[in-house]
């Protein structure tokens, strides 16, 4: 048996606000849409936004930001910096670069809207 990565999906609160955050920072394509999912193509993995049922929702304070153990990497084809101030130039929350010994790439963390953890990844 083969298996790939075909999609990830965050629950989230509110599927525009992080489909127009990853489409207006990232070029995403929006693949389907309606009012409790997106589905965008990210290269070679989609990520689907889902939003959290109803009867969650009444219970998250507004303006929460989530903490998760999930980590959206994504590998840039421009330099780090660039690609970091670009966002922060955007309000996008970015972490400073990093990297480490025998690493062939730099990094750098940020968050979307809801607190989700996004790393960028260029080739040094």
């Amino acid at each position: 048996m083969n298996i790939k990565l075909e999609s990830v999906i965050l629950y989230v609160q509110n599927t525009s606000l992080l489909r127009n955050f990853y489409v207006e920072n990232f070029n995403f394509k929006v693949l389907k849409e309606d009012s409790i999912w997106v589905l965008m193509n990210a290269g070679t993995v989609n990520i689907g936004l889902h939003k959290i049922g109803d009867q969650y929702l009444e219970k998250i304070e507004r303006g929460h930001q989530f903490d998760n153990n999930t980590k959206l990497v994504f590998e840039a084809d421009t330099d780090i910096e660039t690609a970091r101030n670009e966002l922060l130039s955007k309000n996008v929350h970015m972490r400073e670069v990093k990297t480490f010994e025998n690493y062939d790439f730099w990094l750098c963390d940020g968050t979307d809207p809801e607190g989700n953890v996004f790393q960028l990844k260029c080739k040094k």
